[in-house]
């Protein structure tokens, strides 16, 4: 008779409380006001009300990417849910793990045309891992622990549940309780098959260039220390993907630098010496292998823990499923002891980032140029820190320049690549790692669309820090425009000014007027509490003198 007088959201609740979550963002709405109200009485999960659904899902989205413990949304029926269906679908293309749940109109009209009926279902099947509708209360213990194994288990990902809301108010039956989750040690691990693992011995001792490219698999499945063990071992240079940044430290005389933006990079001429591509925790959605095997001639050794998708320039010729750190053990093992690289001037690539980065440090230009302000960002920020570059030309700077020392301090969204996931994406971050300084990096096209989640920090007293860059337009936009059409239009607008925005919702800020001045402004912020917004002109000309730049550039390696 234990939970004779429980409803069904106080029993969800109850299912959440057991999946060991802390918090959950949200809205409340008509249809969801008895979950919501179940969540506030929680004394194990904290309810982070937010200005905006999709605000929820990025906060979710970030927060179940550095913990690897599904992050939780919720909204209320319709528009509502739908609002959250972008950060869920850029969780589930970055493979991060988040559950997502929403009111749905009762069981006595879902199955007519009836006010606010929309088919949740069939919107969030497309970009989670599984979707459905919950339809008596017996099934919630079950169905919340699918949501959430199904969004953790590798590789991770979205669910969605739906909760009708002549459900929500439901007695739960007696005697009906939680499924409680293994613990994480339970959890068998796949070793790797020996047949595969001779395979890819056969290719890279016949190899005369390797190069590894490192994906974000590496990090979520903590498998950096082990990837740098087995670089550093047989001496292959690795360059690593958007997402996979910081898997091998930009420190280590091996680290290349990154591999995607949409030019031939510095990093691309290790790849064209190359003729075996070690492929370790690399998802196709992260970029197009046809940047790395344009004539598809190159063999490739696929590592991950699952298999490929199907792509031509991505055609694998030794595929080893199986957990990464026991791969690249079994590897090793395999291999002995000689090394295997024979590209002798890896050196040159990393000579051309750190001139870069060096020139832009020298740089007192005003407005900033991106080298300047990727150089006091990375000056102001600590090794374990975290930055997350909003998608714009902000993220062609900062993934191309930004020297990353661990896993997971350099996010970007990838898979999908949507604007403005950065600023409620810091404050998941931070709930997920309050000891470490955050700072969301993003450009002003990308701010003003979630910029109202400022109040959402003030009000819970979270030190967000949110740096713009600003220069009056959608500046990759106008980028891609003046390569292919070598012209723009119809990407300017106009700012309010930021400092007094900022401040209208309680926070500090500040207006960078010179190069000088931006490093101990970013300092001062760093340092001092609550919530801090810094606005810096970028001078965006530098776009495109490094795209002649690097279209006269030859390397001899």
């Amino acid at each position: 008779m234990i939970n004779q007088q429980k409803n069904v959201a106080q029993f969800i609740v109850s299912c959440l409380e057991a999946e060991g979550v802390q918090y959950i963002f949200g809205i409340p709405g008509e249809e969801n006001i008895k979950l919501v109200r179940a969540i506030a009485a929680s004394d194990k999960i904290r309810f982070i009300l937010v200005r905006h659904e999709q605000g929820a899902s990025f906060m979710a989205d970030i927060y179940g990417r550095l913990t690897g413990k599904a992050g939780v949304c919720i909204a209320t029926l319709g528009p509502g849910a739908i609002n959250l269906l972008l950060g869920t679908a850029d969780a589930q293309t970055d493979s991060s793990p988040l559950v997502a749940i929403s009111a749905q109109v009762g069981l006595n009209r879902i199955y007519k045309e009836s006010h606010q009926i929309v088919d949740l279902v069939a919107l969030f099947k497309p970009v989670t891992k599984w979707a459905d509708t919950v339809l008596t209360p017996e099934s919630l213990p079950e169905m919340v622990r699918k949501a959430f194994k199904l969004a953790q288990e590798e590789r991770p990902g979205a669910t969605y549940l739906a909760i009708p809301q002549d459900i929500e108010g439901v007695p739960i039956p007696s005697g009906l309780l939680p499924l409680i989750p293994l613990p994480a040690k339970t959890q068998a691990k796949t070793y790797p098959a020996p047949e595969a693992i001779d395979e890819a011995v056969k290719i890279l001792r016949s190899a005369r260039n390797p190069v590894i490219m490192a994906g974000h698999g590496v990090a979520r499945t903590d498998s950096a220390k082990a990837l740098a063990l087995f670089a550093e071992k047989y001496q292959v240079p690795v360059a690593t993907t958007f997402m996979g940044k910081g898997v091998i430290s930009d420190r280590s005389p091996l680290a290349l630098g990154v591999i995607g933006f949409m030019h031939h990079d510095y990093e691309n001429f290790a790849f064209d010496e190359a003729d075996v591509i070690l492929a370790v925790g690399y998802e196709l959605q992260e970029f197009d292998p046809v940047r790395i095997n344009p004539q598809a001639n190159k063999k490739i050794i696929h590592i991950n823990t699952f298999s490929p998708d199907t792509d031509k320039h991505y055609q694998v010729d030794a595929s080893i499923e199986a957990n990464i750190n026991l791969t690249l053990a079994a590897l090793s093992s395999a291999l002995g002891e000689q090394p295997l690289s024979r590209l002798s001037d890896r050196a040159a690539i990393r000579a051309l980032l750190e001139d870069e980065l060096e020139k832009g440090q020298q740089s007192n230009d005003f407005p900033l140029k991106p080298q300047r302000v990727v150089t006091d960002i990375r000056a102001a920020l600590g090794d374990e820190d975290i930055v997350l570059a909003d998608t714009g030309a902000i993220k062609m700077w900062m993934a191309r320049l930004y020297p990353t020392y661990s896993p997971l301090t350099c996010l970007t969204s990838n898979g999908l690549s949507t604007m403005a996931f950065s600023l409620p994406g810091a404050i998941g971050a931070y709930l997920a790692c309050p000891d470490k300084k955050v700072l969301a990096v993003m450009g002003d096209g990308s701010f003003m669309m979630n910029s109202q989640e400022i109040e959402t920090a003030v009000r819970e007293n979270i030190p967000l820090k949110v740096l713009i860059w600003v220069d009056g337009s959608y500046g990759l936009i106008k980028w891609k425009m003046d390569i292919e059409e070598g012209a723009h239009d119809s990407v300017d607008f106009t700012n309010p000014d930021f400092v007094k925005y900022a401040e209208s919702f309680g926070a500090s800020a500040y207006l960078v007027d010179s190069a000088e001045a931006l490093l101990p402004t970013l300092n001062k912020a760093l340092a001092e509490p609550g919530v801090t917004v810094i606005a810096c002109p970028v001078d965006y000309s530098e776009n495109m003198a490094l795209i002649s730049k690097l279209g006269d550039l030859t390397i001899s390696l």
